[in-house]
């Protein structure tokens, strides 16, 4: 489904490798320290960014020299996903016409989304009027309409509470399975993982060093590095 086939990136003096294959359908946690190079990697499936050696593969297709806005996937931040003139109805409606010039089953769509998302209530508010959490699930609302058959999620839940945060999840984990997409989450939360995830991948100083089901983190043979991250997670959430 998303395939890095010995991607290489250099910025200044550092150098990213990635060679991994991601399978349709899988919640993968991308896992790692502060600076490894995990934002570094949705950013190339993305297309923001292009590698300098390499290829990657999006559903069998070569992603390189296509533009972002043109690629399979949806991509949700944790901030700056909303535009502040438009009601929730128009944010979500971008997600299914750049001129919101919507048909009658795509104003339905909307509905049905927000309702699943739960926010049907807010259709007619301004971002301005929402809570954080609320935002994000308007930003969750739009990239599920659009189904894609890839989402990539750059810590957008960091800055919520560990309640909230494990409900936007279930939402992802839910409106995936349903959708039959592949999600690849960027987090610092071993919790959010652990909740979430059916799969992980461990990136320590720019390569993918551990990869595998969520399950293999409970080898005593991975890495040290890893260890490392699921004790400190482990202390955190005691």
């Amino acid at each position: 489904m998303l395939k890095f086939d010995n991607v290489i990136y250099d910025y200044d003096e550092e150098s990213f490798h990635f060679d991994i294959t991601i399978n349709r359908g899988e919640i993968v946690a991308v896992l790692g320290g502060s600076g490894a190079g995990k934002s570094t990697l949705l950013n190339l499936a993305a297309g923001f960014i292009e590698p300098v050696r390499g290829n990657l593969f999006i559903a069998g297709r070569s992603m390189l020299n296509i533009e972002p806005h043109r690629r399979p996937l949806s991509m949700l931040f944790q901030e700056r996903n909303l535009f502040d003139h438009l009601s929730v109805h128009d944010n979500i409606g971008l997600g299914l016409h750049p001129s919101l010039k919507l048909t009658a089953l795509q104003h339905q769509q909307i509905r049905e989304i927000c309702q699943q998302v739960g926010i049907e209530k807010l259709l007619a508010r301004f971002p301005g009027e929402l809570s954080g959490g609320q935002k994000q699930r308007v930003a969750l609302a739009r990239c599920f309409i659009q189904q894609n058959p890839l989402l990539l999620l750059d810590e957008p839940f960091s800055a919520l509470d560990p309640v909230l945060r494990e409900e936007m999840l279930n939402i992802v984990k839910s409106l995936a399975k349903q959708q039959n997409m592949t999600v690849v989450m960027v987090t610092h939360h071993l919790s959010d993982a652990i909740n979430a995830a059916s799969h992980y991948l461990f990136v320590d100083q720019g390569k993918i060093i551990s990869a595998g089901p969520m399950a293999q983190l409970d080898d005593p043979n991975i890495p040290t590095a890893v260890a490392t991250f699921i004790h400190a997670g482990e202390i955190k959430a005691v």
